[in-house]
């Protein structure tokens, strides 16, 4: 948790709350990324740059965190971003001076990265809004959670600092609650179950997220089943962590993976749909200026209507 925000010349100073106990012997770079909601490339180019002291000493990723320390780490000023904006219609759900709630369509990709500079909500957000919470770098701005390229629904977006601080804050807290709406091929036995494993990066081929024995980091995630339709099953999911491609991967771990997921389910399909049949349903959180619990949620997008009525209609084969 922060405790105590500063601003210098070069830059926003934050203090971390003492390390406890338990906290002890991890690794600076892994404690500060989970207890500020940074990357953990953030924090570890934060680290080479001299921005984590120790006191007035500057310190290295590899250094293992002692009960007590104090650290501060300077978050540089926003730099002019270099994203281009991009006047791309967005389907927004509410906005005010803090926040931005967004219904993401499918197919879009959330931030520019490699092969996609372009046509990202990030490009969207910059025309509409101009301004958004600096955190997470020129090319992530406002990004405190994201959905992937061909995942659908909810999002939410920060336009400010305090705003982002708070709500990471939330999500790593559980505070804020996720649900996702899902199309998994076979017959899910239980009405209800719990999925907790490891997830770290597949090993094998890095752009995929796989379950581990060991190392990786902890992935909960909770399903209950809406609809039966012998090879196919409809469910509803609810994130207690929020690892990346998580129900994706867990629900390819439990023998269920989802309709039309290009990587962990590469198989042909009978259904028009581009990309993994998944859905963010709702979203809640505590706004961060007023404290008013605040819950928002999109309905199915059409390509996922229309596998739920063939599914109820007995159409897929």
């Amino acid at each position: 948790m922060v405790c105590d925000e500063r601003r210098k010349s070069q830059g926003k100073i934050i203090s971390t709350e003492p390390v406890t106990q338990e906290e002890t012997g991890t690794r600076v770079d892994v404690f500060l990324a989970k207890e500020l909601s940074l990357t953990r490339a953030h924090v570890q180019k934060s680290l080479e740059e001299g921005l984590v002291l120790k006191g007035t000493k500057a310190l290295k990723a590899n250094y293992k965190v002692k009960t007590g320390d104090i650290f501060q780490i300077t978050i540089p000023e926003p730099v002019l971003l270099e994203v281009t904006p991009e006047n791309i219609p967005l389907n927004i759900i509410y906005e005010d001076e803090d926040v931005v709630v967004v219904n993401k369509a499918r197919g879009m990709v959330v931030h520019p990265a490699a092969g996609n500079y372009t046509g990202t909500l990030v490009n969207a957000l910059l025309y509409h809004c101009k301004n958004l919470s600096g955190i997470n770098g020129i090319i992530r701005p406002g990004i405190v959670h994201r959905l992937d390229k061909d995942t659908s629904g909810v999002m939410i977006v920060a336009k400010n600092d305090k705003a982002h601080l708070d709500l990471s804050a939330q999500i790593q807290s559980k505070e804020a609650k996720r649900t996702y709406l899902a199309v998994v091929r076979g017959n899910i036995k239980d009405d209800k179950g719990r999925i907790i494993t490891q997830i770290a990066r597949d090993v094998k081929d890095r752009k995929k997220m796989a379950v581990v024995n060991k190392g990786g980091r902890q992935a909960i995630t909770d399903y209950e089943v809406l609809e039966r339709y012998g090879r196919y099953t409809v469910v509803r999911c609810h994130l207690l962590t929020g690892r990346t491609h998580q129900i994706r991967v867990h629900m390819e771990y439990i023998g269920h993976p989802l309709v039309g997921d290009p990587k962990y389910s590469p198989m042909k399909t009978c259904f028009a749909i581009d990309g993994q049949a998944l859905h963010s349903e709702t979203l809640e959180f505590r706004h961060p200026r007023t404290g008013k619990i605040m819950k928002f949620s999109a309905p199915l997008p059409e390509d996922m209507e229309k596998i739920v009525v063939r599914l109820r209609n007995g159409q897929f084969t």
